[in-house]
């Protein structure tokens, strides 16, 4: 009986299993079909909502189409406040012109070719060498050349002829060449007179003669100590170890220290602001009747459509820019060492000279370290500095070994000196017949400017005159004390050096924001990794309010002046602060480039509406590709600050203007619309949609100078690409 028990247990056991199997099948059957009709509801539904958003950006695209050539005539009549400036410039140059020619002002026009021939003329006859005096006059020369050299920066090309620039620039170089020439008579002067000024404790000569643009140190070895090793000049920190083989020689050291360059290739001491080319936008509403990109393209049709101008951005300025190479023969030649002035001992009565001087493109466009060739390219050197990365900063040193002629003896009380008209003599060293190696080099101690921000321990170069560019080979053993802010090296040689820094160390920017504070008046903040600068704009005027490192506000003796945008560059780019991007700056750094017709119109919008409107950096702006930009912006009509929650997210393409859904704390970009916006046709109007009647009025009521000096630091920022 217990087998046949077994066996039924068994029976029992396999017939629960094959109703639990087929109760399991039909379940997970049902679910399969459930999950397929929701799948099935789900993806109706999605193309449902596909559908009722494409219908709805087609609406809205209509829309936009149907009153684009409205808004762009709108606000083509407020570009004309461009315009109004630019006219409001010429009348102003004009007129400062008929004012200095009333007031019989002994300082010369510049730009009268008879005027400033004169002026060089008269000075070069003036036989004063007394150096102070030389100072003086060289401040007046140097107002002269800043002249010129913001004329070449700021007027475009249809108020200054490719004749105007060409004699600008040999006047800014003849200039540069006669102001070193009088500093080396005056030097020649100082030396034939050394010992009626000996040092009673070292019986050697040393003066330290200053002013703001100049310091000049001369140390002569009158005793001939063979035991003296090292020099310091006190009043300007900077100093010199001498090889025992100069230290028993007839030999003065002069360490010349211009706070300004004229070394330099001129290409690199004017650089003109790069220019974003665009159409305006009446030409954009004749070019884009009845062809505007379909909704869902995001920009994309913008540049497969040949009427609109996308295709040629895509291909920026600068590209085509950086690889050509233009050839100035550089006036400096003559003048960047004292050994080069002694081989000819006729630099007062040379003449000097541009070559191959073509078009307006030679002070826009820099040269290339590198010249190319069709059948071998040329290996690299590396010891040559690229003037687009590394830029000089702080000035020139001028340092040089020179010969000291016989001295002043008094005679039954005449003063007797030797004439000689061999000029100023540079002392060989090392010598000619020395093998290399042979002699020790000559250790410098320089003392860096206060005036001038180093953020990094600077690059030491020596000035080339036979290639014309600055080198670091010949120079060892830097070292860089920050605290004292004082640098030490050794030199093969006597050389001209000069700090360099890296021309694009405060970019990309960390962040930027424009916001008004007034009437006509805006403050623009840039945040780099070292600094925090901040510039006011007030009518046709800005001024650096402050620039704040490691919590500490520096360059007093800039901030707090009311000068023009292109003054305000120049002078933080020669205090080390450069937020200015060149025409090849982007080939330096790793950032997502912007298409110009993108990036100058919206520079163009923001400033018609900074008087009312607050602008920032927004991160997404980085995920949003190379045809559109993305910006914050508030309605900002009241002192404070702008909080967090008032910022809304603004995407552009120069040719479309939407409200973004996203914030600054969403998770992903998205290009979704917010829910009750539309699209607009310009930046201006789609930020009507949500304004106060009291923001546009003041839009609408701004000063077009206002509007032109933001307009004009935003296009030298590039705060769109450039962070």
């Amino acid at each position: 009986m217990a087998p046949k028990k077994k066996k039924k247990s068994d029976t029992k056991k396999k017939a629960e299993l094959q109703r639990l199997q087929r109760e399991e099948e039909e379940r997970t059957r049902r679910e399969q079909e459930e999950a397929k009709i929701q799948a099935e509801l789900e993806e109706a539904a999605r193309l449902e909502k596909e559908r009722l958003e494409q219908e709805m950006m087609a609406k809205l695209a209509a829309k936009d189409r149907e009153r684009r050539e409205a808004e762009l005539a709108e606000l083509h009549s407020l570009e004309q406040k461009f315009l109004s400036a630019e006219q409001w410039k010429i009348d102003y140059r004009e007129h400062a012109k008929w004012e200095h020619y009333l007031s019989c002002d002994e300082n010369p026009d510049p730009t009268v070719l008879r005027e400033i021939n004169t002026f060089m003329s008269l000075w070069r006859e003036d036989q004063n060498k007394d150096i102070k005096l030389v100072m003086e006059k060289g401040e007046q020369v140097l107002n002269l050349i800043e002249k010129l050299q913001l004329l070449l920066l700021d007027a475009s090309s249809n108020q200054i002829t490719e004749k105007e620039i060409v004699q600008y620039q040999e006047s800014i170089l003849e200039l540069q060449n006669m102001l070193h020439e009088k500093y080396n008579g005056a030097t020649e002067h100082l030396l034939k007179t050394a010992c009626m000024y000996e040092d009673s404790e070292t019986g050697n000569m040393h003066a330290v003669i200053k002013d703001k643009n100049v310091t000049f140190c001369i140390w002569v070895n009158l005793k001939k100590e063979v035991r003296f090793e090292s020099h310091v000049f006190c009043d300007a920190q900077h100093g010199f170890d001498l090889p025992k083989s100069l230290a028993a020689s007839s030999v003065a050291v002069r360490i010349l220290h211009t706070h300004y360059d004229h070394v330099s290739p001129l290409w690199l001491q004017c650089q003109s602001v790069p220019k974003l080319e665009v159409l305006d936008s009446k030409e954009l509403t004749q070019e884009s009747k009845g062809d505007v990109e379909e909704p869902g393209e995001e920009g994309n049709k913008a540049n497969e459509d040949p009427s609109m101008p996308v295709e040629e951005p895509s291909v920026p300025a600068e590209e085509k820019t950086c690889g050509r190479r233009k050839s100035i023969v550089s006036f400096q030649e003559n003048i960047s060492s004292i050994a080069d002035v002694n081989e000819t001992g006729e630099e007062a009565e040379k003449q000097s000279e541009i070559s191959d001087v073509s078009s307006l493109s030679l002070v826009q466009e820099p040269l290339m370290q590198e010249e190319t060739s069709e059948k071998e390219e040329p290996k690299p050197d590396g010891n040559i500095v690229d003037l687009q990365q590394f830029v000089p900063v702080g000035g020139v040193y001028h340092i040089d070994a020179l010969q000291v002629p016989y001295q002043v003896k008094q005679i039954k009380g005449w003063s007797m000196v030797e004439l000689r008209s061999v000029g100023l003599e540079a002392y060989p060293y090392p010598p000619e017949e020395a093998e290399d190696g042979t002699h020790p080099p000559i250790e410098i101690t320089l003392r860096l400017s206060d005036n001038v921000m180093y953020f990094t321990t600077p690059v030491v170069a020596r000035w080339d005159p036979a290639g014309q560019q600055w080198r670091t080979d010949d120079i060892s053993n830097i070292t860089y004390e920050t605290e004292k802010k004082n640098i030490t090296f050794k030199m093969r040689a006597f050389y001209t050096v000069a700090l360099l820094q890296d021309a694009h160390i405060n970019m990309p920017y960390q962040g930027w924001q424009l916001q008004p504070t007034g009437t006509d008046e805006a403050l623009l903040i840039v945040t780099t990794v070292f600094a925090v600068i901040q510039i006011q704009i007030k009518g046709n005027q800005c001024m650096l309010s402050s620039v704040v490192v490691e919590e500490k506000q520096v360059l007093s003796h800039i901030t707090g002046k009311w000068i023009s945008p292109l003054n305000l560059r120049e002078v933080l780019k020669k205090a080390g602060v450069n937020i200015f991007p060149g025409e090849c700056s982007y080939t330096y750094l790793s950032l997502n480039k912007k298409a110009p017709i993108a990036e100058a119109k919206a520079y163009q919008e923001m400033a018609l509406l900074a008087s009312a409107f607050a602008f920032g950096r927004s991160k997404w702006n980085l995920e949003a590709g190379q045809e559109q930009v993305v910006f914050k912006v508030s309605e900002h009509l009241k002192a404070e600050s702008v909080k967090d929650k008032d910022w809304s997210l603004y995407l552009f393409n120069g040719q479309k203007a939407q409200k973004l859904k996203i914030t600054e704390s969403s998770e992903a970009f998205s290009e979704e619309i917010e829910e009750d916006s539309e699209f607009h046709s310009t930046i201006y109007h789609m930020l009507k949609d949500f304004s106060s009647k009291e923001a546009i009025n003041k839009v609408e009521t701004a000063s077009f100078l206002f509007i032109d000096v933001v307009y004009q630091l935003l296009l030298t920022t590039r705060v769109l690409m450039y962070s």
